[in-house]
């Protein structure tokens, strides 16, 4: 197993554990982040669907396209944790995913560096960055 598929099969895990968890107790993770308990679905729907990421992220992590896209997409939730902590909308402890987001997604684009120096060549989207 790659480095890089490695990387997706431990993102794939730490999503099925939080999804389940805001599926099966979700106010127990809104409350260690400040957020005020709810009783919708939304929530329990958010859950389901971070579930289905976690799904993509274990069955794709062998795609070198799906590893790419998902630096950037981690990249994102990270930045938009951020500007969502900044403008109010919830507590500025909801950073703290976009963080594990980021390091994730880090560790995935430094996965795939070593990858390709391993085997001689460079993902694609990543040749700037290779050398």
């Amino acid at each position: 197993m790659s480095k890089a598929t490695f990387s997706a099969r431990v993102f794939a895990i730490y999503v099925f554990a939080v999804s389940t968890v805001l599926v099966v107790a979700p106010n127990v993770l809104l409350s260690v982040f400040g957020i005020a308990p709810t009783h919708e679905v939304w929530i329990r729907l958010v859950g389901v669907l971070a579930f289905n990421i976690g799904i993509y992220a274990w069955v794709c992590a062998g795609s070198p396209a799906f590893l790419e896209a998902s630096v950037y997409t981690r990249a994102l939730v990270c930045a938009a944790s951020v500007a969502f902590a900044l403008l109010g909308f919830v507590s500025p402890l909801i950073v703290l995913f976009g963080l594990v987001d980021l390091a994730g997604g880090i560790w995935t684009w430094l996965a795939l560096k070593a990858d390709a120096r391993a085997v001689g060549s460079v993902p694609a989207g990543l040749h700037a960055n290779a050398q």
